[in-house]
């Protein structure tokens, strides 16, 4: 089975009844969690009970895309089977802001870390992992598996890395935090989905998933905004989301 179930599409904090940036990737029995921002967890919880997944990759320390981190070591810390450590790949500054979430569970019990922006392997997948405008240290994602490319900007704003990471990805799952026309400039830390489509196109990539709105905003009109730079298939991503790969 090899599938992306959405666990989050806000950026920033979550609207009702929604969650901040979390996505749990499935391959061939192997789970990879790509970042877990506010109320992630429960929603991963519906999928794996008790936390066990093979591996996390954070794209950075903003909350919206690491907070439940702490959830998770607190539920494999606590569980009745600890199990080996999970390994965690994450940009610098994660470890220490989650941590200081956590005062008596260290989170090097539960987790074990790698830095990224770099080159890992993962159980089916190679990560490429490389460095992306953002306010904070941040990393774009790709990983590649037999049959499967995925590619992830997280909440970065545009680059010429996207080119690479997306490069004829089966689905370019990318930030859309910003609306309006990418002539009109914008934080050149964030993307629109005018630009996430517009990267999509230049890297061949054949599926968008447009994510990281911000709250309130017109997810209809995101969607429109990105099919104006990208003619392949774009889907706005909603909690519980489930998409074959």
């Amino acid at each position: 089975m090899r599938r992306l179930t959405v666990l989050g599409t806000c950026g920033a904090w979550p609207e009702a009844g929604r969650s901040a940036s979390g996505f749990l990737l499935e391959y061939d029995g192997f789970r990879l969690v790509l970042d877990l921002g506010y109320a992630t967890l429960p929603r991963l919880l519906e999928h794996r009970p008790g936390g066990d997944v093979d591996a996390v990759v954070i794209t950075h320390e903003h909350p919206d895309h690491c907070a439940d981190l702490s959830a998770l070591c607190r539920v494999r810390h606590f569980a009745p089977e600890r199990g080996p450590r999970i390994p965690l790949y994450c940009t610098p500054g994660v470890i220490a802001r989650v941590q200081a979430m956590e005062p008596t569970e260290d989170l090097h019990d539960v987790f074990d870390p790698h830095t990224i922006p770099a080159v890992h392997r993962i159980g089916p997948f190679r990560l490429d992992a490389e460095p992306l405008p953002h306010h904070v240290p941040h990393a774009g994602v790709r990983l590649t598996a037999p049959g499967l490319t995925l590619a992830y900007s997280g909440d970065a704003g545009p680059s010429p890395a996207l080119a690479r990471l997306a490069a004829g990805a089966d689905l370019f799952v990318a930030g859309a935090t910003l609306q309006g026309d990418p002539e009109d400039g914008g934080d050149p830390h964030l993307m629109s989905a005018a630009d996430a489509g517009a990267w999509a196109a230049r890297a061949g990539a054949a599926r968008l998933l447009l994510t990281h709105f911000w709250p309130g905003s017109d997810r209809a009109r995101s969607t429109a905004d990105a099919r104006t730079t990208f003619s392949g298939e774009i889907l706005p991503a909603e909690e519980g989301m489930v998409l074959p790969l």
